[in-house]
């Protein structure tokens, strides 16, 4: 959006219109959805003055009044749904993983948690008649998981069907069993995948507003970014605050940090997945003493919460522990050499 838009809302001029824009609020929604807090600390003005910039942007772009049940079923329609090529996955998932959800996969150390966000990074770019999004990824990597060789792995893994729609979708002559068109082909997978190592809690917050920016800027390209990968979500905030004297603080940072992840999902209508460590509950003496960490604020703000365990083998079964509109069930997946496989 240029900035002569922007300086149509009140208290906005030339100077301010740079500066939210530098700070990726390039949108009338994205101001819409900020809090004045934010908007005073990002424009420098006053948070009176921020609350009538956001009470303008909030009726330019139609949002923050009541709609019917019947335009809410309107605009769910067009949310997407991100296939794991495993059809016992998806159909627990009720079609795939959403966009404008956040969807949580968390697990013991093994258990193909990584293994999942490197294969819906692969997903996420195939063509929609077979099961992608026709869309790039953003990969923030706190744990130094991010792997590409096996990206290449999940690509000449994926089945015939799926390489040949993505070859022809992407006018790339040859076909699976052409070495020279598979390697152009997972070339340009890997250019679509925007990878950000983050090297604590703090950095990987900030992160999470440079995706919104990232996101913004190829909203118009050819392929739109439509997920959002965090790998994982909690390292760095159970490292750095240590004991129940930091739990408050902890929370609060890991909660605006989901709220600036949900928003890209929200203002992009991307998937947002992240990882999350467990640990053991010494209480518990039936059933599996594995917990998530996160407390609360993680469990009430994931959309999906899945949970992957350990199998024979390379067997892992995926659970799903929460969701808004679907029954709790199982399912059986294989971690193998070219990815994620059904049983």
């Amino acid at each position: 959006m240029p900035e002569s838009d922007l300086e149509s809302l009140p208290g906005v001029g030339p100077a301010t219109a740079e500066k939210l824009i530098e700070s990726g609020f390039e949108s009338y929604q994205a101001i819409a959805v900020a809090s004045p807090g934010e908007l005073s600390n990002t424009a420098d003005v006053g948070e009176s003055t921020a609350a009538d910039v956001i009470n303008a942007a909030r009726d330019a772009a139609d949002v923050g009044g009541f709609e019917t049940g019947s335009t809410v079923l309107e605009r769910r329609e067009r949310i997407g749904k991100l296939s794991w090529l495993i059809p016992e996955v998806d159909e627990l998932l009720g079609g795939g993983v959403e966009t404008q959800s956040i969807t949580e996969v968390y697990g013991e150390f093994g258990a193909g948690k990584s293994q999942v966000t490197h294969q819906m990074a692969v997903n996420v770019q195939l063509p929609k008649e077979v099961g992608g999004l026709h869309g790039s990824a953003i990969f923030v990597d706190s744990e130094d998981t991010f792997r590409p060789e096996r990206i290449d792995d999940m690509v000449r893994g994926l089945p015939d069907e799926a390489i040949e729609a993505t070859m022809q979708d992407r006018e790339i002559e040859g076909g699976p069993g052409d070495e020279d068109a598979m390697k152009e082909l997972v070339d340009d997978i890997l250019d679509k995948i925007h990878v950000a190592k983050a090297f604590n809690s703090n950095h990987q917050m900030l992160l999470a507003e440079k995706a919104k920016e990232l996101a913004g800027e190829h909203e118009e390209s050819e392929y739109p970014v439509r997920l959002l990968c965090v790998d994982s979500l909690t390292a760095h905030f159970r490292a750095e605050y240590v004991g129940r004297g930091e739990l408050a603080d902890r929370q609060q940072k890991l909660n605006k940090h989901l709220h600036d992840l949900d928003k890209v999902g929200n203002l992009y209508n991307a998937a947002v997945i992240v990882t999350n460590q467990v640990a053991s509950n010494p209480d518990s003496y039936f059933g599996d003493p594995t917990q998530p960490i996160g407390g609360n604020i993680l469990g009430h703000k994931s959309t999906f919460r899945m949970y992957l365990r350990k199998s024979k083998g390379d067997k892992r079964i995926v659970r799903l522990v929460d969701a808004p509109n679907l029954a709790d069930g199982e399912a059986v997946m294989r971690v193998q050499d070219g990815g994620l496989k059904p049983e």
